[in-house]
């Protein structure tokens, strides 16, 4: 069995990285669609709008259809689904061509982040200790050798399709093949039996999810993500337009926000068995929000950048810790409450944007950092909702159990 979660969980990890790098390839290469397929500054929105909404159906549908069919399939086939559409938003020459490849890409990325979060709840759960946070750390690392490979390709100005193109070859053979070792748990496994006719005894079904014990975490996975997005398109105006910085200057921060992330979540499962995720999604909320006061407040660049660099060490432990929090609260329905969970990330990214947007247009833009501040704040009224929930035998911490561990996506 340890030989099984190994690989599982190894698996997964990749699963997350490929996600990172497809993602940054896109996010990252926006105006360059832009320019491909002379979408105008006004229609440019509805695009960008289109996906994360796209993603919040995928999720919804992921919900229903984890009723059925293990969530490891889900993602062995949304996986390459994804990557398909990143080519060709960057392949195609007409309009209508882009709306299809990123409303495909939306569709099959909420499919993808549900089904990713459920195997990693589960196998967390399975391995009895935190290992939720290294998932989201490979996915961080994806994310900067996307963002890497999409600035090699903008430097040496190579056309879109050029650029993705080895990516794709390279990682839907890799994540498909991976995926003969994805491990799903028992949620996983008894939804699949009673999708053939068996008896469901697992939680894949959505019956045993009470939303208004699920709203504090839909509540921080909002807030997390308003402040993530105000990193992500934010940061470079902020520090050129407020703080005076160089054009070549202002594109550090993202950058630096993305390896803190990445360090933050590389220990952050460490933190989390020492001192417990209550603690530790404390202390992140604290340090985020010092690092939007230091943003807001800052004199020069460097300072700013010292802010975002806050920034990256305190958001990212939120997101996947309100995930695990999530398959806690609900051990026998995991799979609704993540994918219930997930749609608020959308929901974060289509808001904080234009929130910050419009507040820095009517107000100012140190003003408008503080909105974000305050609103990751809210973290901590509801920090107890981390805590790690009352077992079947009675202990206060999970326990590994052996019907948790279910089976590789391979028969194993």
């Amino acid at each position: 069995m340890t030989d099984v979660l190994r690989r599982g969980r190894a698996s997964l990890a990749f699963s997350f990285f490929a996600q990172g790098a497809t993602f940054a390839l896109l996010v990252t290469r926006i105006p360059a669609i832009q320019d491909r397929y002379g979408v105008s500054d006004a229609l440019l929105p509805v695009f960008l709008a289109a996906v994360p909404i796209l993603a919040g159906v995928g999720s919804v549908s992921t919900e229903q259809l984890v009723k059925r069919i293990r969530p490891s399939r889900l993602l062995r086939w949304s996986q390459p689904v994804v990557l398909l559409a990143l080519l060709g938003a960057g392949a195609g020459g007409q309009v209508a061509e882009l709306a299809v490849a990123l409303g495909v890409f939306g569709l099959a990325v909420g499919a993808l982040d549900a089904s990713m979060n459920m195997l990693g709840v589960s196998l967390q759960r399975s391995y009895g200790r935190s290992i939720m946070l290294s998932f989201h750390a490979a996915y961080s690392l994806g994310g900067i050798l996307g963002a890497s490979l999409a600035w090699a390709g903008a430097h040496w100005h190579l056309a879109l399709w050029v650029s993705y193109l080895p990516v794709v070859a390279v990682l839907l053979p890799a994540t498909l093949v991976g995926s003969r070792w994805y491990v799903d748990g028992a949620a996983g496994a008894a939804a699949e039996r009673a999708g053939s006719g068996g008896e469901a005894v697992g939680g894949g079904a959505g019956g045993g999810v009470v939303f208004k014990l699920l709203l504090p975490l839909c509540l921080v996975m909002t807030f997390a993500y308003i402040g993530d997005s105000t990193v992500s398109n934010w940061s470079a105006k902020y520090l050129k337009d407020v703080l005076g910085s160089s054009e070549q200057l202002a594109t550090v921060p993202y950058n630096v926000y993305m390896v803190t992330t990445l360090v933050g979540r590389a220990i952050g499962d460490f933190g989390v068995r020492r001192f417990g995720a209550v603690t530790v999604v404390r202390l992140g909320t604290l340090v985020a929000a010092g690092g939007f006061a230091v943003v807001a407040s800052a004199p020069g660049a460097w300072v700013g950048m010292l802010g975002f660099t806050l920034l990256g060490l305190g958001l990212c432990v939120l997101v996947p810790q309100t995930f695990a929090a999530a398959g806690r609260l609900f051990p026998g329905a995991s799979d609704a409450a993540v994918a219930r969970l997930n749609i608020f990330n959308y929901v974060g990214f289509l808001v904080g944007s234009p929130l910050v947007g419009a507040l820095g247009d009517v107000w100012s833009y140190r003003g408008a950092m503080l909105v974000p501040m305050v609103l990751v704040l809210v973290t901590l009224v509801y920090a107890r909702s981390f805590a790690a929930q009352p077992d079947r035998y009675g202990g206060g911490h999970e326990r590994p159990r052996t019907a948790d561990v279910g089976r590789g996506s391979n028969g194993l």
